[in-house]
């Protein structure tokens, strides 16, 4: 809630009292799904499924890469439950980042090989994800003398 909604409700004249119960307001969120979709009915179910419930502005699903997106005032948890619930298909939150935002995309674990082109697994290990990334003099050297520089030094 912002500091003008805040003192609205601090100076609010409708006489509605102190007791009065507001809703809590739902956030514009992007969920990201993570369903296998082999083919055009398995598509459309998941769409059907999606576009009826409350909230939902947009779906869109991009059936290559397993890949649904939901645009709206709703939950990630409560999106997976109707998806799976109404079509009978594993669903999961899309477990994939893009494999630029990733700290170190060298660290071990963090491949799969069932990612989508680009993207890479996210791991929930503190781990993996506190790796530092290299700096742009480490990736300099490291570059210099690799095997695939065909004019890296003649020391090597």
């Amino acid at each position: 809630m912002g500091a003008l909604d805040h003192l609205s409700n601090l100076f609010d004249c409708s006489g509605a009292g102190s007791s009065q119960h507001y809703k809590k307001r739902r956030q514009l969120q992007t969920v990201e799904i993570k369903c296998k979709i082999d083919c055009e009915g398995c598509e459309r179910k998941v769409r059907r499924a999606l576009e009826g419930m409350k909230g939902v502005q947009s779906v869109d699903i991009q059936p290559k890469q397993h890949k649904v997106t939901v645009v709206g005032y709703v939950e990630p948890e409560k999106v997976v439950s109707r998806v799976a619930r109404r079509t009978g298909k594993r669903a999961e939150i899309w477990p994939y980042v893009p494999y630029d935002v990733v700290e170190h995309p060298y660290a071990q674990g963090v491949y799969d090989r069932k990612a989508p082109a680009g993207y890479v697994r996210y791991s929930e290990d503190p781990r993996v994800n506190q790796l530092a990334r290299a700096s742009s003099t480490e990736v300099r050297y490291t570059t210099a003398f690799s095997d695939e520089n065909t004019g890296a030094c003649a020391v090597m």
